[in-house]
């Protein structure tokens, strides 16, 4: 054999191979994204069934104030149009928004309940108080995983070499459920 036809095939060789490892990298590198944003979609889809539930509750607990609290109607207006504006949101980052406002209603009406000593001994108005209360921390543990998962498939789409893959395939960054102002971090109080 010819030392020439010898080193090109050699040459074709390790560019074959090269070719193949990239193809493999990519193929690797697409499924990985693809896993992560699917994790995405899945912890966002764990918090709107608890934001569901949350929107579920509050109907209950509004007529439950009424009963007491009658005339606290610009207050219980508020709650209603607040749950209202975050059954609405159609985005992770109005759903933030729109949950932040829902919290500070709650805030306000469970203010309003302190001032009934029978509203906060009656036992279904306790029982609402107990389920939000847990739906409450369960939608703060959610979030956190869910912003976990959105910081490494954002991590992962921006890093070299991923984003040669992520850019032409569409993966883009993800929001984070986040609050956006002071008031909106703190949790409703829920008092027994």
């Amino acid at each position: 054999m010819n030392t020439a036809l010898i080193i090109i095939l050699v040459l074709v060789g390790i560019v074959v191979l090269i070719g193949l490892v990239v193809v493999f990298w990519g193929i690797g590198t697409y499924n990985k994204l693809v896993s992560l944003r699917e994790g995405v979609r899945n912890g966002w889809s764990q918090i709107e069934v608890l934001l569901k539930r949350r929107h579920d509750l509050i109907p209950n607990l509004v007529e439950t104030v009424k009963g007491y609290a009658s005339h606290e109607s610009e207050t219980l207006e508020a709650v209603i149009a607040a749950r209202n504006g975050a059954v609405a949101a159609n985005s992770v980052e109005s759903q933030g928004q729109a949950e932040g406002a829902l919290s500070g209603a709650l805030r306000q009406l469970f203010a309003v309940a302190e001032s009934y000593p029978d509203l906060k001994a009656n036992q279904n108005f306790s029982e609402l108080q107990t389920e939000l209360a847990n739906t409450e921390n369960g939608i703060a543990g959610q979030r956190q995983g869910y912003n976990n998962t959105v910081k490494t498939y954002n991590e992962t789409v921006q890093q070299v070499p991923a984003n040669f893959i992520a850019g032409p395939f569409g993966f883009t960054k993800k929001p984070f459920f986040e609050v956006t102002t002071e008031a909106e971090r703190e949790a409703p109080s829920v008092k027994f």
